[in-house]
């Protein structure tokens, strides 16, 4: 893709296991500021039953709206104020689909992310709302364990996002002055931290930076731990997760794997290589997103990468390496 084999280096001369915690602490102090959620149902019982579960938990905090006419214009009122819009998508006056479109529309409240409630899991349903932008479903009778899984890997992306604006604002001019630039890194921790940096070189920092997050999460935890997706699901759901990506770091098999990024901004694109230590993954099943896994606790990723964020996603035959390219 024309990237220099030779790019600069970053340098730092912390011992690794710092840099590490580092990445995280910088993540879960983004992180600490309650999520902020727009709950929209025009079921009184259903939207009670919202608050309760959402409101039990220590990083949340809950509005509501009885109509989809109503949620939008609470968003536009006070743009800023709503992290995650949870929807749903038969309402009186205004649905779902309609809502969501609105928000896509405006600078201000496009990259909110929605999660779609419907009654209904139909493909053409799934279908209709992914093209309008939503990729976290929830299927109606809600199941707790679901919602919360579902709203905390929505949670996930605002706290990036919140990070990135605050370095946008403390780099912005530097920013724009990098030509290329390669790392490596090791955890999840780390690459998260790295894509907030990366994002900042990007055209629009916000449409790449989730994008950029998922790749490099994905050559982590699919690639150098070679986690496959139907142990992912169950470690979500069992809630350990996290404990199983600490062991297969420690691992030896494991251990001493790294992925390395490369950037670089030509005179027509801006161009980002991910390459993974890993055996590969059969890439095709997640270009597109699939309506069969729309209410599964993860696997959106790739595809929120290939449709909304880049626009090529070029991985080679392998699967252990992805560029993604924005024009300029």
């Amino acid at each position: 893709m024309g990237l220099d084999p030779g790019p600069i280096p970053l340098h730092s001369g912390h011992h690794p296991a710092d840099k590490a915690r580092e990445a995280e602490m910088k993540i879960e102090h983004f992180g600490r500021e309650r999520i902020r959620i727009l709950a929209v149902d025009d079921n009184p019982v259903a939207l009670l039953l919202l608050e309760k579960l959402l409101g039990r938990h220590d990083g949340y905090t809950v509005r509501t709206a009885v109509n989809g006419r109503e949620a939008l214009q609470h968003l536009r009122s006070q743009p800023g104020a709503i992290d995650i819009v949870l929807l749903d998508r038969m309402m009186p006056e205004m649905d779902g689909l309609a809502v969501c479109a609105a928000m896509k529309a405006d600078e201000r409240l496009r990259y909110i992310p929605v999660i779609m409630q419907t009654a209904a899991d139909r493909p053409e349903e799934i279908v209709e709302g992914i093209r309008a932008g939503v990729f976290y479903y929830l299927t109606k009778p809600l199941d707790k364990d679901t919602l919360l899984s579902v709203v905390g890997a929505a949670a996930r992306q605002v706290k990036l996002f919140r990070q990135l604006r605050g370095e946008m604002n403390q780099w912005k001019v530097g920013f724009g002055l990098v030509r290329t630039l390669s790392s490596t890194f090791r955890t999840i921790g780390e690459g998260e931290s790295l894509a907030t940096m990366l994002a900042n070189f990007f055209p629009v920092p916000e449409r790449a930076l989730t994008g950029i997050s998922e790749l490099l999460v994905n050559a982590v935890e699919h690639g150098n731990l070679a986690i496959d997706y139907d142990v992912k699901g169950r470690l979500i759901r069992d809630n350990t997760w996290d404990d199983e990506i600490v062991r297969r770091l420690a691992d030896p098999r494991y251990s001493g794997r790294k992925v390395e990024v490369l950037f670089e901004r030509r005179e027509d694109a801006c161009c980002i290589r991910i390459t993974d230590d890993g055996d590969g993954f059969d890439w095709q099943r997640y270009l597109e997103f699939d309506p069969a896994r729309a209410t599964d606790n993860h696997g959106r990723g790739i595809a929120m990468a290939n449709m909304l964020c880049f626009d090529s996603l070029l991985f080679n035959e392998r699967g252990n390496q992805v560029t993604g390219i924005v024009a300029r």
